[in-house]
């Protein structure tokens, strides 16, 4: 697979998979997590695989690379270390996980938090009910994360999305981190009614009924075939998974199985008593 070369640390990104967004030879910038990150190595092949497949769902998510951080890099820069307790280790050397970020960071301000009226308005809200459908099939252990930016005139830059308008004047969601999926390091599917749904419920307040994900379901279930899901796993590194191919294998086959259960699941998140799609009602089921 091809790959972009990083050649300057721009900062240290919050969050549990220490990250840090880098500035690469393709002109981009990416956010970049490490093969030694705290929380998994298999979090690189998830983020890969999962963006990917998120993508062929018309989902609005970034582009994904194989970022090269060279060793010199990582000598010259004391900030590229891993926060392991009281201890520190340097970033590991070589082939990362690249999510690009949306624009220049120097010139684009990103939100993860908007007030509710905003939120409101956000271009492709839509796309939240999309990413239910997907959060249910691949078992997002975690809760659904999300940014938020300003359209500007490049939209190929920023991954685009299958619901946003043509304003410049309103936010658009960019949905990312996609490594908790499938149970993170685990490969498996605990289920569970309130995984993988976005904290601000109010994103689903335009859903009343199943037929708001039927669109994204349809894709699920018409175009991610075995032969997809193969293709796309071909695409991730090897030493993501330490080489493990036949676990990456048996982690397909039953993520090809999941994709009928994924109304029932949806249901068992309207059912669950905590009312998390407020307008959607029981009749409607």
């Amino acid at each position: 697979m091809p790959m972009v070369l990083s050649v300057e640390q721009v900062r240290r990104m919050r969050g549990g998979a220490q990250a840090h967004l880098m500035r690469c030879d393709d002109g981009g910038y990416y956010v970049v997590k490490f093969q030694n990150n705290p929380q998994h190595l298999r979090i690189l092949a998830n983020e890969m695989l999962g963006t990917r497949l998120a993508a062929l769902l018309g989902l609005p998510v970034p582009r994904t690379e194989v970022v090269e951080v060279p060793r010199g890099l990582i000598e010259l820069t004391a900030d590229l270390v891993i926060q392991l307790g009281v201890g520190r280790t340097p970033c590991r050397a070589g082939k990362q996980f690249g999510s690009r970020f949306p624009g220049d960071p120097a010139r684009l301000t990103v939100q993860d938090f908007l007030p509710d009226e905003q939120l409101r308005e956000v271009e492709n809200l839509g796309d939240f009910a999309g990413m239910l459908v997907y959060d249910k099939w691949t078992c997002n252990t975690n809760g659904r994360q999300a940014i938020f930016f300003r359209e500007s005139g490049d939209r190929a830059e920023a991954g685009g999305s299958s619901e946003a308008g043509d304003s410049a004047s309103g936010y658009t969601a960019m949905m990312i981190d996609f490594g908790f999926c499938f149970n993170a390091g685990e490969w498996d599917f605990p289920d569970a009614p309130l995984r993988g749904l976005y904290s601000r419920h109010r994103v689903y307040e335009r859903v009343a009924g199943m037929e708001a994900f039927e669109p994204w379901i349809a894709r699920l279930e018409n175009q991610i075939t075995e032969r997809v899901l193969g293709e796309e796993a071909a695409q991730i590194p090897p030493e993501w998974y330490d080489g493990d191919w036949n676990a990456l294998e048996r982690l397909l086959e039953r993520l090809y199985r999941r994709r009928e259960r994924v109304r029932e699941l949806i249901l068992s998140a309207r059912n669950s008593g905590r009312e998390p799609i407020p307008n959607w009602k029981v009749k409607h089921a």
